[in-house]
């Protein structure tokens, strides 16, 4: 190296052991969750194996672009927050995690193709969150998901409501927000939404102005097609998007 010249500087939080423990907490019902939401983590921390154990690991609002096979070892997972990342294919071991219950993969730049047919054999999963990516479809994986209660689809690419859906006997949560659906309204009639509650997993006071307009703009949209008054599902205290898991997101603070 030149003299004088110095070595470019990762832009990544480098997470060492010692860091990780200290962001290891036990959830109300004594589970443990490892917090290294909004760290600058641009890569995973290979140390994370040595915590394997956690129950809860919470990845949100980092730098991530992939997420590397060791990620079934983490045997005992039951939450997995990976919101707000810059991910774009998921690994096929992520279908490995038998015990997964919920997972958040919201705002990523996901397309159909970046989700591995892995994915449906997350027999446990209630509830998943793929809002905020670039989903112009659904991949057929999902339909697999037969205890999938909840399914965020909210601010993506969709023009028609996905045909995967029809394979999920168990959904009571449906969001399909803000997608350019050719037909909305027939949408809502449509078999595999009959009986579905909308989720509404945004806070107007979380939102700037403009984009708090937009939304507004978009709901009275929305309600003049339907023909029906606009009724908010409310959600205490949750955040944009969803970070601390617990029992289900109507409980995520």
């Amino acid at each position: 190296m030149a003299k004088g010249k110095k070595k470019a500087a990762s832009k990544g939080k480098k997470i060492t052991l010692k860091v990780a423990k200290n962001q290891l907490r036990l959830t109300a019902d004594g589970k443990r969750r490892l917090d290294l939401s909004n760290m600058k983590i641009d890569a995973f921390p290979k140390c994370l194996l040595k915590m394997a154990d956690v129950d809860e690991l919470d990845l949100s609002r980092n730098l991530l672009r992939t997420i590397p096979d060791c990620i079934d070892r983490f045997l005992n997972l039951r939450y997995l927050d990976l919101h707000s990342n810059h991910i774009e294919q998921l690994p096929e071991a992520l279908g490995r995690l038998q015990t997964l219950r919920h997972l958040n993969l919201c705002n990523n730049r996901l397309t159909a193709a970046g989700i591995p047919p892995q994915l449906g054999r997350l027999s446990s999963l209630r509830s998943l969150n793929l809002g905020m990516n670039r989903l112009e479809t659904l991949p057929a994986c999902i339909g697999a998901l037969r205890d999938l209660q909840e399914l965020g689809l909210f601010d993506n690419l969709l023009t028609s409501v996905p045909s995967a859906i029809r394979g999920l006997p168990s959904l009571r949560k449906l969001n399909t927000l803000r997608n350019p659906l050719a037909a909305s309204t027939e949408a809502r009639r449509e078999g595999p939404t009959d009986g579905v509650e909308h989720l509404y997993l945004l806070r107007e006071d979380s939102l700037c102005k403009l984009c708090l307009g937009k939304c507004r703009e978009e709901r009275q949209r929305i309600s003049k097609q339907a023909q029906v008054p606009y009724r908010r599902t409310a959600f205490s205290g949750l955040v944009v998007p969803n970070s601390t898991a617990q029992e289900s997101q109507a409980l995520w603070r």
